[in-house]
């Protein structure tokens, strides 16, 4: 009997030089959760948990030919996207796809990264339609925090009742499922709101006011991505998520001066 395929999932998005973000948080998060990390990189990032230096992006041919080769060899269980920085990375990024034949498209969960943790800009502004326009209609969920989804939906997000008021709109628009993550929101603890077009779910957590989680949305949205490469449904795939970046939370890393997110095996 032939041996079941070791689960894969692809991340593309930006790298992260100092670890803690970008495609760097995603493979150590895969890694964590059993599942064998594929990457296509759209930008280099000179950063560290405390501000974004430079901003260099790969050429949009460059990051397809990535994508290629890695469903040309492997079996993609799930893949994500993070940092696409401009509508031609986009462009190219959301044709790639749409291309796969069904058989061969895994789900796709679209982290709508705009913003560095420390302020830096991740996504230029122009390129924000296309992102809505080409990218959104083809994922299996987006998962915007809650400065993302005001941008998306063009309105401000302050209360959890908004929240879910624009998960729902997420779908009504787009047609797909919507995790707003509410860790900005003003809630004693850090509620998220998935909305599957059929039921509101609400994630709740504990929240570390000391800690500034430099890497928390490409934790979240890697974890569920592993999760949905190795099967699970979106519910169950968003609930471990949510159980895997709570979790990284609330055992961080002293790394020189900085507190950052564990995503690595609970042995540390």
């Amino acid at each position: 009997m032939a041996k079941k395929s070791f689960p894969v999932a692809l991340t593309v998005a930006g790298s992260d030089n100092s670890g803690g973000a970008g495609i760097q948080a995603d493979l150590k998060t895969f890694t964590s959760l059993g599942v064998f990390g594929t990457t296509a990189l759209t930008c280099v990032v000179a950063e560290n948990p405390a501000r974004v230096a430079a901003v260099t992006p790969v050429p949009p041919r460059e990051v397809r030919r990535q994508m290629d080769l890695v469903f040309e060899a492997f079996p993609v269980g799930a893949m994500k996207t993070g940092m696409l920085y401009s509508k031609e990375i986009i462009r190219a990024v959301a044709k790639n796809f749409a291309a796969l034949t069904v058989a061969r498209r895994p789900p796709l969960v679209v982290d709508p990264v705009m913003v560095a943790t420390s302020g830096g800009l991740l996504l230029r502004r122009d390129a924000v339609r296309t992102l809505a326009d080409e990218l959104l209609p083809l994922a299996a969920l987006v998962t915007p925090n809650v400065a993302e989804a005001a941008v998306l939906l063009g309105r401000t997000i302050r209360t959890l009742d908004e929240a879910e008021s624009a998960a729902v709109d997420g779908w009504q628009i787009w047609g797909v499922p919507f995790l707003i993550k509410g860790g900005h929101l003003r809630t004693a603890s850090a509620v998220d709101v998935l909305y599957d077009g059929r039921q509101v779910y609400c994630l709740e957590s504990p929240r570390d006011k000391k800690l500034r989680p430099h890497g928390a949305g490409c934790t979240y949205s890697a974890a569920i991505t592993a999760l949905l490469a190795r099967g699970q449904s979106l519910v169950a795939a968003v609930s471990g998520g949510k159980q895997f970046i709570a979790s990284a939370i609330a055992r961080p890393l002293t790394v020189g001066k900085h507190r950052l997110l564990n995503q690595l095996p609970r042995v540390f």
